[in-house]
């Protein structure tokens, strides 16, 4: 039985720790999220940068997918923003860089960026290149599913049913109200007629008593 467990153990063992060392080289790529966004929309997106090697990382730069305006980005301590734009104007690619020691060993780093996304659906391919300390860069630049793929965000058709139905409800909402507050007014107006009418026939009952004594 010892024997037993000593085989499994052998083989067990290895095989565990090679899938724990490829699920984590796996999740090591540099990525852009959300992976779903609206057609149109103004999108806050979300570099996360993370070390795969065992020297630091220095620089991360990023092409902007075709019809992606990236329009401005949120400062990081110990970090330079660059950006390089067409003739028109629109950033082309856009650099972070450290004044520092950088992104060390199984750190990992995030870079906020505000982009307007194009008009009509796309899939938005976010070509990135990592710098390390050394010099040598990896390019994540593939296609989903090889060794350096780039992020990829589905840029989708957006509907304005969600806005639609909100201000159906919030009219429906108000309407209600006014008929509540309506009715309430009606409730109030028939509970108070009683009252006006018994005091009107108390104040012709005192003056046709008045009008009595006088005339005897």
């Amino acid at each position: 039985m010892k024997k037993m467990i000593g085989k499994v153990s052998k083989v067990f063992i290895p095989a565990v720790i090679s899938l724990f060392f490829f699920s984590s080289m796996a999740s090591a790529h540099v990525t852009v999220a959300p992976k779903t966004s609206a057609t149109g929309a103004w999108e806050t997106y979300t570099l996360k940068v993370p070390v795969e090697k065992d020297i630091a990382t220095t620089k991360v730069t990023v092409k902007a997918p075709e019809g992606v305006e990236v329009m401005s980005y949120q400062p990081v301590p110990g970090w330079t923003y660059t950006s390089e734009k067409d003739a028109a104007g629109k950033v082309k690619t856009f650099t972070f860089e450290a004044t520092g020691e950088g992104i060390l060993p199984g750190q990992f780093q995030q870079f906020v960026f505000v982009a307007k996304n194009p008009d009509k659906a796309a899939k938005a391919s976010w070509d990135a290149f990592q710098y390390y300390k050394d010099g040598s860069i990896v390019e994540w630049t593939g296609e989903e599913g090889s060794d350096s793929p780039h992020s990829v965000t589905d840029i989708v058709t957006s509907t304005s049913s969600d806005h639609h139905d909100t201000a159906t409800t919030e009219h429906a909402e108000k309407t209600d109200k006014a008929q509540t507050t309506e009715a309430e007014k009606e409730d109030e107006t028939s509970d108070s007629l009683p009252l006006i009418l018994s005091g009107a026939a108390a104040l012709l009952s005192l003056v046709a008593l008045v009008l009595a004594f006088r005339k005897k």
